[in-house]
């Protein structure tokens, strides 16, 4: 039967947790400081521990000390609003995760659900490692480089804990698959997993897509809405894009990851989430703070554990590793057996791969349809596509007054229009993601997806996104 240590210098609140967990069927022993938690692991070394932060004699953090990182004991720990950022530091030594008071029971009892599977889960992370070794996978994620070692290291440490994760890396490297793969390989999995891009979502959209709204809270809001935070309850929210989101939001996005509580738009009942975030951007996070993109408050709430995906172009031999599981997945597709002649594979492999994993699989894609019907190889296809650039010296007048949304929307379709349509170039000048470009051309009454977009579908650079 697992077995529980509370330690709180409040009676009160030793007795409420003894309660609640003994209802789960846990046996529980208590303490009032550290003195007494060290006493009680000397006895019997519990399963879970529950601690207060702030002890007469010290911290609760002091209890790592004492723990073996082999043994699976898994710590949980408990801190008031004023000292939250303590908890966060908490969960960087290796806390799984954290409680405010006054403690919600049902977030202890969410918590609890959860725990007995947590060696079962350590269990399925050691065995992927062998897997690693064998094929080349980890999860979702493939590869076998040093570098990717690393990052899946680093996944399997963060995975089975609550700890927010900071996921940065170029567009293109697979962030939105190490985030699914986090998921899968964590406590939540049973749970849903919610993936969201903060630049492909109207500014005046993404609050009631993110918290949801009432039926007549807004013109054309003619039913109730359930956003993300409430359909991703007990499960992973992915924010892809972060510095994309307004930062009028971003203050109510701080509000829910301290206090588990939400609004819809329209009402201001609150409404309770259990759920763990992983953020993305393709933008060095520091550097967005400094220009205002992203609050500083926010950034350190969501980068508990920050990880690095390095680009396709340091990852050696995973570009071939890649690219022939990629074909294997067309030849099954559409029953052929094609491979890579020599001369491609020299080709991958010092191609320096700017749009990196997606560069990699629309090339692979385009030499597959680029072969014959009857041809047992893949086409040689060209790897780099030249763009057109803008000419020297263009330039746009926007007279004294004008607002600054219309300055915006002047430069970008004027920006779009000097591309030749090429909205993946147009982006990158402009220094935005291309769902955020979309995102605008749609506000501007323009297609998204017309003209130049062919281009941008087929063309082997990579585009935004994860």
């Amino acid at each position: 039967m697992p077995h529980v240590l509370i330690v709180d210098d409040d009676a009160g609140t030793r007795e409420a947790l003894s309660a609640i967990i003994g209802e789960d069927g846990l046996t529980t022993a208590t303490a009032g400081d550290l003195r007494e938690a060290r006493i009680q692991l000397v006895r019997q070394m519990p399963d879970v521990v529950f601690t207060d932060l702030k002890l007469p004699d010290g911290s609760g953090v002091d209890l790592f000390e004492d723990l073996d990182p082999r043994s699976g004991v898994e710590v949980i720990v408990i801190t008031g609003h004023a000292t939250v950022e303590s908890a966060v530091n908490a969960l960087k030594m290796g806390a799984t995760d954290y409680l405010v008071k006054p403690i919600n029971m049902q977030r202890v009892k969410a918590i609890l659900s959860r725990l007995p599977r947590a060696g079962d889960l350590k269990a399925e992370i050691g065995t992927l490692r062998g897997e690693l070794r064998r094929m080349g996978r980890f999860g979702l994620m493939l590869g076998n480089s040093p570098v990717m070692q690393e990052v899946y290291d680093q996944i399997g440490r963060v995975a089975p804990t609550a700890a927010s994760v900071m996921l940065v890396g170029e567009s293109g490297t697979g962030k939105e698959v190490a985030a699914q793969t986090l998921h899968q390989l964590s406590l939540r999995r049973k749970h849903a997993f919610l993936a969201v891009n903060c630049g492909a979502i109207s500014p005046n959209l993404i609050e009631s897509e993110m918290f949801g709204h009432e039926r007549g809270s807004f013109t054309g809001a003619d039913r109730q809405h359930k956003g993300y935070f409430e359909r991703a309850n007990g499960g992973t929210l992915f924010l892809d894009e972060i510095t994309e989101m307004p930062i009028e939001l971003q203050v109510k996005l701080l509000r829910v990851l301290e206090t588990g509580m939400f609004m819809r738009v329209g009402t201001t009942k609150e409404i309770e989430t259990d759920v763990r975030l992983i953020a993305a951007t393709n933008r060095d996070p520091e550097q967005a703070v400094l220009e205002g993109k992203l609050r500083l408050d926010l950034y350190h709430r969501l980068n508990v554990f920050p990880i690095s995906l390095p680009p396709l172009r340091d990852r050696g031999k995973d570009v071939e590793l890649l690219a022939q599981a990629f074909l294997d997945e067309l030849n099954e597709r559409h029953s052929t057996k094609k491979h890579f002649p020599a001369s491609v594979k020299d080709m991958l492999m010092s191609y320096p791969w700017p749009g990196n994993v997606r560069e990699l699989k629309n090339y692979v894609q385009r030499a597959h349809i680029m072969s014959g019907s009857d041809s047992d190889s893949t086409a040689t296809v060209p790897l780099q596509i030249t763009l057109s650039k803008p000419a020297a010296g263009t330039a746009i007048t926007i007279p004294f007054g004008t607002s600054l949304a219309e300055a915006d929307r002047q430069l970008i379709l004027a920006t779009l229009e000097q591309c030749g349509g090429v909205k993946t170039r147009a982006a990158e000048i402009l220094g935005i993601s291309l769902k955020t470009l979309y995102n605008r051309l749609v506000e501007y009454g323009n297609d998204a997806r017309e003209d130049g977009d062919a281009a941008d579908e087929s063309r082997v650079l990579g585009g935004a996104g994860a």
